[in-house]
């Protein structure tokens, strides 16, 4: 029996039936049986996806459900890792959707949509034929968008965020569709077994690659092309933003694992050098980005940026190394790479909601507006501390060893020989290094400012904690996180099998050469070891500030009285150091409006200020498109005058230009 395509299966049949239930059962019980339905479906794919990582791959092929090529499933290796990251996401997500659902999500429209959301993020990464993955890939963005139009009764912004992440999508979609059609023409069929067989030109192996990269990194929110996603992931509910931000944008980095190493095999240094340096700069232009926000799921999904170039910078040290001839190196990066990507959907789904949980019990995402949550949230402000932690890539935190891991990978690089290793590692080393400082910074200031601050809200001053399903939802999140930083081992041979089998495709195979062994109780970097010792400082730290304040000192306080929430740090101010230290890369505006009395232009009524950091790539880059294209508009409206002579002159004059070209060109 193959519990592969067993548990795939009915994973697949479990989503599509919670579709269907929530199109028949009322609205009081809909919420519950889709939440628990995606949960089990999720259940099934976690095990479908082991079972292919420990070697039970299957193939259907299905002839007559789509024409010409028919469905072509394969679950490999790599495509399994896949499926068991965005079915564990779906677990948590689905059982916190049982709570959160009742939160005016009761439609037919919503509940029947978020498990087919699922079924198709699953289906995306057993794909063996380029008709069946396009296919997947529209309905996965598909699926998404409606999503994300959920709620855009209640905000204006939502419609906006929807329109900036179809165009996006759509856009990427295009450029995958071209680069793999391309690619398919020369091969037999349009199978993955066919193209990587096909016997393409250097050249247009190169156009391939760069095309197709093009779509996958704007799915996965890399810079330039991340300007949908810090909009899309915090207008969606909170459960469908931790499935966007924690499962489908990985799937963005899949498409570039399977088409440049396995369905191209591999390619020249500059393919790498060139994912390297999009992760670079989207890993610190993301996390300067969520520094600067007040918005807390704006700054998560600038965080989002951030995660996935540092998985990017993996990618290409990985591609680098391999093109190199360096074996050992390039498994480490890409066994690093692999391992932030399951350490980022664990965390990423906590955060997302977490802050879903703030947002459901305040209405309220602005940091600014909220402190105090621990006193009515404590088990919300707990599991959120601990999200932020794991991403900050502190020990004994989620994200450290996969961190630690890509700069050993990329230090033990910079000996290698070649002139873009020389200048491309030590920048390498950089970007991850200054990266995580920010990181630390950013998520100190969204825990420390939005749960343990004073309220500077009724709403936050009284907040209540969430009901028991979204409790057990961000739990379960939580236990991934913790499993994942105390015991890292455990998914580390897998993963390590997976950066064989990926690298394994080129011709600098690397199978059997890299072993990762963390050391153990003892060892000076154990997991386990660390999270005792700062246990432990933790506790008498604890004891002595609470012995501290048993002692009743009387100081003066110069007639200020005790602390009001307005004598604490904002989430603004505090990132107001770091905004002058990065100003020439932020470019923040300020506005200072001062309003005078009437009676005298000296005496000062008030004074209003304001910043804002405006994303300066989409300023620089989409607001120059946006305005060619909104002047284009505006000159065809002066074509469309309603006439109907006019439009047969126009297309008279055009058939006239056609046979023109035609006879000059033969």
């Amino acid at each position: 029996m193959n519990v592969a395509q067993s548990g795939f299966g009915v994973a697949v049949a479990l989503g599509a039936l919670s579709g269907l239930v929530a199109v028949l059962v009322p609205a009081r019980v809909r919420p519950g049986l889709v939440g628990a339905g995606t949960a089990l479906a999720g259940l099934a794919g976690v095990l479908a996806g082991f079972a292919a990582m420990a070697g039970q791959s299957f193939t259907m092929t299905l002839p007559g459900l789509l024409p010409l090529s028919g469905i072509s499933l394969r679950l490999d290796v790599l495509g399994g890792l896949f499926v068991a990251v965005t079915a564990g996401v779906a677990v948590a997500a689905g059982v916190y959707g049982i709570g959160y659902g009742r939160h005016g999500l009761e439609s037919r429209n919503v509940q029947g949509i978020f498990p087919l959301f699922v079924v198709t993020m699953l289906l995306v990464p057993a794909a063996a034929s380029v008709g069946t993955f396009l296919m997947c890939w529209e309905l996965m963005a598909g699926t998404s968008l409606l999503l994300v139009l959920a709620e855009h009764r209640r905000r204006r912004d939502v419609a906006s965020a929807a329109r900036w992440y179809a165009v996006m999508t759509h856009l990427g979609l295009m450029t995958i569709l071209i680069g793999l059609l391309v690619f398919a023409a020369h091969a037999h069929d349009d199978s993955f077994a066919a193209l990587r067989a096909a016997e393409v030109p250097r050249g247009l192996k190169d156009l391939i690659f760069v095309v197709t990269l093009a779509g996958f990194a704007s799915k996965a929110g890399i810079v330039p092309l991340h300007a949908w996603l810090p909009r899309a992931h915090p207008e969606a509910p909170s459960h469908v933003s931790a499935l966007m931000s924690a499962a489908m944008v990985n799937l963005g980095v899949y498409g570039i694992l399977r088409t440049g190493f396995d369905l191209l095999g591999g390619g020249p240094r500059w393919w790498w050098v060139l994912v390297l340096a999009m992760g670079a700069i989207s890993a610190v232009y993301g996390i300067l980005q969520a520094m600067m926000t007040a918005d807390l799921k704006r700054l998560l999904g600038y965080s989002t940026t951030e995660n996935l170039g540092l998985i990017l910078v993996g990618v290409g040290a990985s591609g680098l190394f391999a093109a190199s001839g360096q074996r050992v190196l390039a498994g480490v990066a890409m066994a690093a790479a692999l391992l932030h990507l399951v350490g980022h959907a664990a965390f990423k789904t906590l955060l997302f909601l977490a802050a879903g949980s703030v947002v459901y019990a305040t209405a309220s995402r602005d940091l600014d507006a909220l402190g105090g949550l621990r006193i009515g949230m404590p088990v919300t402000t707990s599991l959120f501390g601990l999200g932020a932690l794991a991403a900050s890539a502190l020990p004994p935190g989620t994200a450290f060893v996969s961190e630690w891991l890509l700069l050993q990978a990329l230090i033990h690089g910079l000996p290698v020989a070649g002139a873009a290793t020389a200048v491309v590692m030590p920048v390498a080393v950089a970007a991850v290094a200054l990266t995580a400082g920010l990181a630390v910074a950013t998520f100190v200031k969204a825990f420390g400012v939005g749960f343990l601050a004073r309220p500077r809200s009724a709403a936050a001053e009284t907040a209540n904690e969430s009901a028991v399903s979204m409790v057990l939802g961000m739990g379960l999140a939580a236990l991934a996180c913790v499993e994942l930083a105390l015991a890292p081992s455990v998914v580390l041979p897998s993963l390590g099998m997976a950066a064989d089998v990926v690298l394994g495709a080129g011709e600098q195979a690397v199978s059997g050469a890299v072993t990762i062994r963390l050391t153990g109780i003892t060892g000076a970097l154990a997991p386990v070891q660390l999270t005792i010792a700062l246990l432990a400082g933790i506790v008498l730290a604890a004891a002595v500030a609470r012995r501290a304040a048993r002692r009743r000192a009387r100081l003066w306080d110069c007639g200020g009285g005790p602390m009001s929430s307005r004598m604490e740090y904002t989430a603004t101010s505090f990132a107001e150091p770091l905004q002058r230290v990065f100003d020439n890369v932020v470019q923040p505006e300020t506005d200072v409006d001062v309003d005078h009395h009437e009676e005298s232009r000296y005496l000062v009524r008030a004074v209003s200020y304001r910043r804002r950091v405006p994303d300066r790539i989409e300023r620089r880059l989409y607001q120059p498109v946006l305005a060619v294209v909104t002047a284009w508009g505006q000159a065809g409206r002066r074509l469309a005058t309603g006439s109907v002579h006019r439009y047969l002159g126009y297309g008279f004059y055009t058939m006239i230009a056609l046979l023109v070209v035609l006879a000059v060109t033969r």
